[in-house]
């Protein structure tokens, strides 16, 4: 279905479900913006590579890209469904909710240019969404998902692990294997390795299909066991079923981090820089052999 179409169905989606004739989505010079308030949510992709073949992109992370937005008009009847008093009036979660659904639906609609039938897309779930939803998790996003010609196994549900989140990991947990039944792939993203018992005991418990760590945390941590510890988790995510991912690597010595400790998948500026010559020699290479 053409993008347009995409951009009208869940327009009207909205409409129906929330009562309003307020349209979210919008389309121009083919790309997908969707508005939250005042506020303007577009897409930002990154290429997931293979860390010894960083030319192939198995998926891409998807984050968000916020500006400020000239709010619709309101008709009385929807303003009304906004007063204090109002039955209907929206619960921190409900919001939270709502703003995670809105910026996935731009994200799954902005990845289909850019998809192949097995590339992934990686998406951020918020903790307060998967603890505020209780029945049912990724439902809702399955029908978008299925709208827009893809399977939910093209979609991996990332959690952003925290010390603030971990202790619930129970809740979180069940949460997520709610995703799995219905086809999801599952990750864990965590910005340090400094709990590292809880972080493998959350991993143990979940087996996700990938866990992810940030080379911009580990290019400041002064540890002589880091190397050991980063193994030891490469060793776990590996037994569990999964792969490893070393995000956020901006600079050559991340990437050698990568390769010597064994990550499965790498993400970051660095390969756009260093591929970059080598992509357009490719390109060049392809257009003479077509054209010379």
């Amino acid at each position: 279905m053409p993008l347009q179409n995409l951009v009208e169905y869940f327009n009207d989606r909205f409409g129906q479900e929330h009562r309003s004739s307020f349209r979210p989505f919008i389309l121009e010079q083919g790309k997908i913006s969707g508005l939250f308030g005042p506020v303007r949510i577009d897409s930002s992709f990154s290429p997931l590579r293979q860390t010894l073949k960083p030319a192939a992109i198995i998926g891409h992370t998807a984050k968000i890209k916020v500006s400020t937005y000239e709010v619709q008009h309101l008709y009385s009847s929807e303003i009304e469904n906004l007063l204090p008093h109002h039955s209907l009036q929206t619960n921190e979660f409900e919001s939270i909710i709502n703003f995670d659904r809105l910026s996935r639906t731009v994200h799954m609609l902005n990845f289909l240019p850019l998809t192949h039938l097995h590339d992934l897309l990686f998406l951020e779930v918020d903790p307060r969404h998967i603890v505020g939803v209780k029945q049912d998790h990724g439902a809702y996003f399955q029908e978008v998902i299925t709208q827009c010609g893809l399977e939910t196994k093209n979609i991996v549900i990332i959690l952003a692990v925290n010390s603030q989140y971990i202790r619930y990991h129970q809740v979180l947990i069940e949460g997520l294997e709610n995703y799995r039944h219905r086809g999801y792939q599952i990750g864990l993203k965590f910005d340090s390795v400094a709990k590292e018992s809880q972080s493998f005991e959350f991993i143990q418990k979940l087996s996700p299909d990938y866990v992810s760590l940030s080379a911009r945390y580990l290019d400041n941590v002064r540890d002589n066991t880091l190397p050991a510890k980063l193994h030891q988790l490469k060793a776990l995510v590996t037994n569990t079923g999964g792969q490893s991912i070393l995000q956020h690597i901006d600079e050559k010595r991340s990437d050698s981090l990568a390769r010597n400790t064994g990550f499965d998948l790498v993400q970051g500026s660095y390969y756009e820089r260093s591929l970059a010559p080598v992509l357009l020699s490719e390109s060049s290479d392809s257009g003479a052999s077509v054209y010379g």
